[in-house]
């Protein structure tokens, strides 16, 4: 649910504006940035938190609160309560997705960990890059079924989970972790991803840019200080000195930042150059995201033989692989078979491979009573990797939409993708170094 919603919406995107006319575009984006940002700042607070109070009152929680709030946006009058519902839903979608990848890690019997993380991971990136899909058959009817299709998934879910879900043990006698350092972190992921967001519309150089990243540059440095010297710290030094965890972080970040840019590339490249539907863009994207499960299977079983740097590199160099193909093949004529789906399929595989293989490698070294900011780490991590993609693939085009613009964003996605394999080499690192 929280993966999709982070896509989903950008296909619902138009006719969103539509229902609230006379509102610039800035102010319309931030139905989809305030999303984004609150999701990428509030990811290690609320992991921490589901550490401290138990993971399945975490998840429960913020599966409650998200699909709440998902019934909000859908009967939003205005655009300002759309844009503030969709930070409530934002809050929730920060509280279940570590919450569920600690629950996950720790029932999950310790041999069969690494594949259970693979499920999860892979479940995320095919609903991530099924968002247009769902959101192209939903707009058909209403923008607004893209979020009321939340509430009976959500409903299902909560009745699952309060019947399934281990019960958390009594809520821990250990202090708070640094509430300042909850506060510094979240105004850093925030400030960062505000920066990254507005910094294509706004310019690179405008002072309401450059004050965000200086905010998140001071707010690291001050995070990183009480990190440090704090008795109760929100995120334990030790985590980091995890080598698998740290460059598992490196690689989720450059892997997010392509995969993030070579999605929309596609999407907008099926809509404002052949013209497709909102509907026939999602049926167009779906191949890949159908081919990602049966990759990250394929993973699995590579994982037995080879390191998961050497799995992640593959999938990294596939996704390039699939990502040249795709700007050498297409032009104009709209030739869907033979221009775009060959590469967009070997682009599927590459993420099978890729991220599953990257999520599980970032959590095997953890221990369980810290497996949720782990993860909530590591899927910040993601977040504003995906953002970073998106503000790169946005400044290559440059205010331009034609053909060659989209030659230059394949050509950078290609080059981080590349990026992104050469740092899944250190996730050779053995996982207990620390």
């Amino acid at each position: 649910m929280a993966s999709l919603d982070l896509f989903v919406v950008n296909v619902a995107f138009a006719d969103i504006a539509a229902s609230y006319p006379g509102h610039t575009l800035g102010a319309l984006s931030w139905v989809l940035n305030g999303y984004a940002i609150v999701y990428a700042a509030l990811l290690v607070p609320l992991g921490r938190w589901a550490d401290r109070v138990g993971r399945t009152r975490g998840f429960v929680t913020g599966l409650t609160v998200f699909t709440a709030a998902s019934v909000a946006c859908a009967a939003s009058p205005s655009l300002g309560w759309l844009v503030a519902c969709r930070l409530l839903q934002a809050a929730g979608a920060a509280a279940l997705t570590p919450a569920s990848l600690g629950l996950l890690i720790g029932t999950a019997p310790e041999a069969r960990r690494a594949a259970a993380v693979r499920i999860w991971a892979a479940s995320g990136a095919a609903a991530a890059a099924l968002g247009p899909v769902v959101g192209g058959l939903l707009v058909q009817a209403s923008w607004r079924w893209a979020f009321l299709i939340n509430l009976p998934v959500g409903v299902a879910l909560l009745v699952a989970a309060i019947r399934i879900l281990p019960r958390d043990a009594r809520a821990t006698s250990e202090p708070l972790p640094d509430p300042l350092g909850a506060a510094l972190l979240s105004i850093a992921g925030g400030a960062l991803s505000l920066a990254l967001v507005q910094a294509p519309d706004w310019g690179w150089s405008d002072p309401r840019v450059l004050v965000a990243f200086a905010l998140a540059a001071a707010a690291v440095a001050w995070f990183v200080q009480r990190t440090r010297t704090h008795r109760t710290p929100l995120i334990e030094p030790d985590l980091f000195r995890v080598r698998s965890f740290a460059w598992s972080n490196a690689a989720a970040l450059t892997f997010s930042a392509t995969f993030a840019a070579g999605l929309l590339a596609v999407v907008l490249w099926l809509q404002q150059v052949w013209a497709y539907s909102a509907l026939a863009t999602g049926l167009a994207v779906a191949p890949g995201p159908l081919i990602v499960p049966l990759f990250a299977a394929a993973g699995q079983v590579l994982s037995r033989r080879l390191r998961a740097g050497v799995v992640t590199t593959i999938g990294c160099l596939l996704w390039v692989v699939g990502t040249v193909t795709i700007l050498v093949s297409v032009d104009v004529s709209g030739d869907y078979a033979t221009q775009l789906l060959p590469g967009w399929v070997v682009c599927g595989m590459g993420v099978g491979l890729a991220l599953p293989t990257i999520l599980s490698s970032a959590t095997a070294g953890l221990p369980p009573a810290r497996s949720a900011t782990g993860s909530a780490v590591v899927n910040m991590s993601r977040q504003i990797g995906t953002v970073l993609g998106v503000s790169i693939l946005i400044a290559a085009f440059g205010g331009d939409s034609s053909p060659d613009a989209f030659q230059r964003g394949w050509w950078l996605t290609a080059v981080v993708g590349l990026l992104a394999a050469v740092t899944a080499v250190g996730m050779n690192s053995r996982a207990d170094a620390s």
